[in-house]
């Protein structure tokens, strides 16, 4: 029972860290929206924001990379993309 709690726990915190990174990137790109899915097999955090596609890809990398850069997640990739 003791290694049920721990998982749920270690699941609670990361589920609030991947919270974090998601209210993060909005903030930074004046999203109205957000939303987040995970592709568990591939080991891949996808971010959906509400306009996203305003910006340019050289401006989405000079926003985001220094957040991602700090997030201490354990994703082999985390992708933007526009809200749809």
């Amino acid at each position: 029972m003791a290694e049920n709690n721990e998982q749920e726990a270690e699941f609670e915190a990361w589920r609030e860290d991947v919270d974090y990174l998601v209210a993060i990137l909005k903030e930074s790109f004046e999203s109205t929206d957000a939303r987040f899915s995970v592709d568990e097999m591939n080991d891949i955090l996808y971010v959906e924001l509400e306009g996203l596609h305003e910006y340019s890809d050289e401006e989405i990398v000079e926003i985001a990379e220094p957040i991602l850069d700090t997030i201490e997640l354990d994703f082999e990739d985390i992708i933007l993309l526009p809200l749809q």
